[in-house]
């Protein structure tokens, strides 16, 4: 989260009025994140006191907004602990302020767990698939706006900034993507609306009875239509990953690969391909920290992400291919 545009009291009042939610008492701006701009919101609704997170969004569009906010309408009526967006009395989700589309949900209870270990991972696992599995009648569709053509397009605008090393390295795997991007396997895949970024900062807990209980994943706003491996790629690549070395932890998959298994069964395709999703998503992950340390934009709060982190793990992941070794084959 960061703040980009600067928003008044005032301004939120009149937004929060229109919503019913009670009158403002905080508001705070949220460091942390690089795509858009977020608000903690307390107001005091008839003596009890509730917090949302106001964010007013900085790239997408009017245009765009509307998959992401009905997915997360959607996902939270089938019990997927997700924010719910506020609808005014007409039902609508999205508003302007200064001249940005703005969209108010409910604050989620607990706080990340940045040092996980397999049980959070295998909480992670099974609420990813629940997810899948709940979305799969969702009626409205876009595509993942940061899947493989984004990386084809984005690789030529990093490139003056990468060694000749890393730049052999990304021309590579991008072109091994394609190749795998054209093959049966890939097509066999089954897909629907996907998180996209579904990393450890993304997902709340609690402490219930002396365990971990996972009690929100938020930031929608990367979710397109996509794989799901994709997608558990995605997820695998920062809760099963060494942040300092990018080292794979074997536990960790191990957790959550059950654990999501045992509410959604993967197919052949899946197992199949796993090992290349997850290039795919270091790939993915790697050249966005690019583009946002090396061009990035002006914010009062920002705290930009290191980049080398998913070269390290898109090295692990090349360099030991058979890491989540699997005899299923593609039918």
């Amino acid at each position: 989260m960061a703040v980009y545009t600067e928003v008044s009291a005032d301004e939120v009042r009149v937004l929060l009025r229109q919503l019913q939610l009670g009158e403002l008492k905080e508001l705070r701006g949220c460091a942390g994140g690089i795509e858009n701009t977020n608000y903690f919101v307390t107001t005091d609704a008839g003596g009890e006191v509730c917090e949302y997170v106001l964010t007013l969004f900085e790239r997408l569009t009017f245009a765009q907004l509307p998959f992401y906010l009905r997915l997360m309408k959607h996902l939270a009526r089938h019990g997927v602990p997700v924010p719910d967006p506020s609808a005014n009395a007409q039902g609508d989700l999205l508003f302007e302020l200064k001249g940005k589309p703005a969209v108010v949900v409910n604050r989620l209870r607990g706080k990340s767990e940045l040092n996980p270990g397999a049980t959070h991972c295998a909480a992670v696992g099974a609420a990813l698939a629940k997810m899948h599995l709940a979305a799969r009648d969702f009626s409205m569709t876009q595509p993942n706006l940061r899947g493989l053509p984004w990386c084809v397009e984005t690789v030529p605008v990093v490139l003056p900034y990468l060694t000749s090393r890393q730049a052999t390295l990304i021309h590579s795997e991008l072109a091994y993507q394609n190749h795998i991007a054209q093959s049966s396997c890939y097509a066999a895949l089954p897909r629907g609306p996907i998180h996209a970024d579904l990393f450890r900062d993304n997902a709340l807990f609690e402490n219930l009875n002396g365990e971990p209980h996972l009690s929100g994943i938020f930031d929608f706003y990367f979710a397109g239509v996509d794989s799901w491996v994709f997608d558990i790629a995605v997820c695998m690549n920062d809760w099963c990953v060494d942040l300092e070395s990018g080292a794979h932890n074997a536990q960790r998959a191990r957790g959550l690969l059950a654990a999501y298994n045992a509410v959604r069964p993967l197919q052949g395709a899946e197992r199949e391909l796993l090992a290349a999703m997850l290039r795919g998503a270091a790939l993915r992950f790697w050249i966005s920290r690019l583009a946002d340390y090396h061009l990035p934009r002006e914010a009062s709060l920002l705290k930009a992400h290191d980049p080398d982190h998913f070269e390290r793990v898109l090295r692990e992941r090349t360099a030991q291919p058979d890491v989540l070794s699997t005899t299923a084959t593609c039918p």
